[in-house]
């Protein structure tokens, strides 16, 4: 459990909270000072030493950032990656996996129907017929009919596991046992669930997850997280490589790295090492338990509101991301009106999740996003603006 003086400590530890109220964390965080502290103090160093020089001085904290990383989900520290975001990722992987075995007329890819905006342009620009898995009454994938959309010509299974625009947080590890059971390759888009849930890749039955690490787990943008199981590596051949992913020597490194280059923004992933100690130390699971009871306080407070519609799928437990409209009101000017008073979410249109906006016949949504900062008297605020 995490506690209220924890929770002082921790918006003391954080620039400028309470200047404003901050609640797109789906967006992005702040980070802590510490983190800050660690991006400045390796820039300054670059300044006296040099890039080559000061990266070479940063290579144990590196290390720590891919160990931490191993260790929040559950990992091999040589099955971790760290890149600039969560579609590159996906670019690298996909790539690398259309590289070794090209798409061929009929290949299909099968994703939620919550999946990100950017996945499904991915898949399209390749040529694969791009088909929704079957869903259950409140929008959750349904992992136990998905298994009869299966056949020799599914490439992939894709799966966002907590969508971007509501709190659904769909059975990923179910998803899993239907895609190790029928041999598929399985994909998971984790950029919300890094830092708000327990990720553990074994549990979860993954050949890839990627997220970025600007959202909850509060490191800084261009940074993200990328899990290559060890087993399924050797079927990804990445279609360029430099000095880092293949030494002229040595050929094409063995591990997650193969995915990464020489060229790094060592700073940002040092701010991203601190981020990721933070969250450890604190515990993921806190932090879920902490974000869900404050999510679910935001939704009974809004519920009461008669002009609020809320816009949450699944039957529980949701996450941290509240979705809503107001009567009469375009949710970009929602998002204006309260930013007017200092109060910072997010407005979400189709591309965002193309296939379930368009299914549900929204055009756009309000999101509110907790972290385990917020308490409820940020919630009234919310309410009380609205």
């Amino acid at each position: 459990m995490i506690t209220p003086a924890q929770v002082a400590a921790g918006r003391a530890a954080t620039p400028g909270w309470g200047e404003r109220l901050l609640l797109n964390m789906a967006g992005a965080s702040p980070m802590s000072a510490a983190a800050h502290a660690a991006l400045q103090a390796h820039l300054a160093l670059e300044s006296r030493w040099g890039p080559m020089e000061a990266a070479e001085a940063a290579a144990p904290r590196l290390q720590a950032l891919r160990d931490d990383a191993a260790r929040l989900l559950n990992a091999g520290s040589d099955e971790v990656a760290v890149l600039g975001s969560g579609s590159a990722a996906l670019g690298a992987v996909w790539s690398a996996w259309l590289h070794t075995r090209p798409m061929r007329p009929g290949d299909r890819v099968l994703v939620g129907r919550q999946e990100w905006g950017g996945n499904l342009a991915t898949y399209q620009r390749a040529g694969a017929s791009v088909e929704v898995l079957p869903c259950r009454p409140d929008g959750s994938v349904d992992a136990e009919a998905s298994a009869a959309f299966i056949d020799e010509r599914v490439r992939l299974i894709s799966l966002t596991w907590l969508p971007a625009n509501g709190g659904l947080i769909n059975d990923a590890a179910a998803l899993g046992r239907v895609a190790r059971a029928a041999g598929v390759p399985y994909l998971i888009d984790a950029g919300q669930a890094l830092g708000q849930l327990p990720v553990d890749v074994q549990a979860l039955g993954c050949d890839v997850l990627k997220g970025a690490g600007r959202k909850h787990l509060r490191g800084p943008r261009g940074t993200a997280l990328l899990y290559v199981r060890r087993g399924f590596l050797p079927q990804l051949t990445p279609p360029w490589v430099d000095v880092q992913s293949a030494p002229w020597a040595a050929g094409l490194r063995e591990d997650a790295r193969r995915f990464e280059t020489s060229e790094q923004p060592v700073a940002l992933r040092l701010a991203l090492q601190v981020a990721l100690a933070e969250a450890l130390e604190l515990g993921v699971d806190a932090i879920a338990a902490r974000v869900q009871a404050l999510a679910a306080v935001l939704r009974d407070r809004l519920a009461t509101l008669g002009h609020v519609q809320l816009h949450d799928l699944g039957r529980g437990p949701r996450s941290g991301l509240v979705s809503f409209t107001v009567a009469g009101e375009a949710p970009v000017a929602t998002r204006a009106r309260l930013a007017q008073r200092g109060i910072h979410v997010g407005a979400n249109g189709v591309p965002y999740t193309p296939l379930d906006m368009q299914a549900r016949g929204l055009d756009a949504v309000v999101r509110a996003s907790l972290s385990w900062l917020h308490d409820e008297e940020d919630i009234e605020r919310l309410a009380s603006a609205l």
